[in-house]
């Protein structure tokens, strides 16, 4: 087995198991469901109830049924031939939101600025990100800008070490804007493919983020007027329902571009990638299954489906 499959295996093997909770949870609440060509009424109420409850959202559930009630069954189909149905129409709802993060701004660099709300692993994901950025042979630099916490500011630097990229920082408490101006500056001046922009994580007082966010927009309008070219919200899954609504806040408040689903590693509540690509269609750019590194990947929505539906 060459090195990439063995890669490609692990990604595999860390994906079933970051979605099998989901799957288990699906499968047991439809277990003993026998279809007669038809699926009635009361099967097709506790299927949708089902998927909700594995937090694929009522919207996604609602979907779901409609096409399974104008499914035709061979005669007494179990519960793995819904599944297969309901693992078509998941990757259905999947598909469109499946786009990798493409480095194509001209000028360079591409500013990517990362939100997200604290403990929700942006930091870690940035370093994931700027990780498999340079897999892909993109100069990468980071860009301290949550001067809010002192911690964020060396968790990145730790990072970045890490990983083998520069960073721009600032004082603790020091304006995020100016540190911003100053890492477009210096990524332009070192041919940088790549600018990823940690942000502040608080959504205590929206007005004060909302206006952060605005100074950093302006700072970077004047330095390239396609800048932000992404605005990548990080979400952790492992806050179900939760998560939903701070797609809902973020999109308001920062004007979010696309998705990075993290914490998806055993979580009974994967579901949620596809509550909330059926109701906000942003793009999902990666996810992430584990602590490693190499951890975050574009994801495969047809092999994410089968995994949640427990039909690969």
């Amino acid at each position: 087995m060459s090195a990439q499959d063995t890669s490609r295996k692990g990604w595999s093997d860390r994906l079933f198991g970051g979605f099998r909770k989901t799957s288990e949870r699906l499968t047991e609440n439809l277990a003993g469901i026998v279809a007669t060509t038809r699926l009635d009424e009361n099967q097709l109420d506790d299927i949708e109830d089902a998927l909700i409850t594995s937090d694929l959202g009522p919207k996604a559930a609602s979907r779901i049924r409609e096409r399974l009630a104008g499914e035709r069954f061979e005669r007494n189909a179990d519960e793995r031939a819904i599944m297969e149905v309901v693992a078509r129409e998941v990757a259905d709802i999947l598909r469109p939101v499946a786009k990798p993060l493409e480095i194509v701004a001209f000028p360079r660099p591409q500013v990517v600025l990362v939100i997200g709300v604290n403990g929700s692993g942006k930091t870690t994901t940035i370093a994931k990100l700027a990780h498999l950025f340079q897999e892909q042979d993109y100069g990468v630099m980071l860009a301290a800008g949550d001067t809010f916490r002192a911690a964020a500011i060396g968790q990145l630097g730790v990072w970045a070490e890490r990983v083998g990229v520069p960073l721009i920082k600032g004082p603790e408490g020091g304006d995020p804007a100016s540190i911003v101006f100053d890492a477009v500056k210096a990524a332009t001046d070192q041919g940088i493919d790549a600018l990823i922009v940690d942000t502040a994580g608080r959504l205590q007082n929206k007005t004060e983020l909302m206006e952060e966010l605005a100074k950093i927009r302006r700072v970077l309008g004047r330095l390239n007027p396609e800048a932000p070219h992404d605005v990548v919200l990080v979400l952790d899954a492992t806050n179900g329902q939760n998560a939903l609504s701070q797609i809902e806040i973020f999109k308001e408040v920062a004007g979010v571009t696309g998705l990075i689903m993290t914490k998806l590693d055993g979580t009974a509540r994967g579901g949620v990638l596809v509550a909330a690509a059926e109701q906000y269609g942003l793009p999902i750019h990666a996810i992430g299954v584990g602590e490693t590194i190499d951890d975050l990947r574009p994801f495969d929505p047809d092999l994410v489906a089968k995994v949640i539906a427990g039909v690969a």
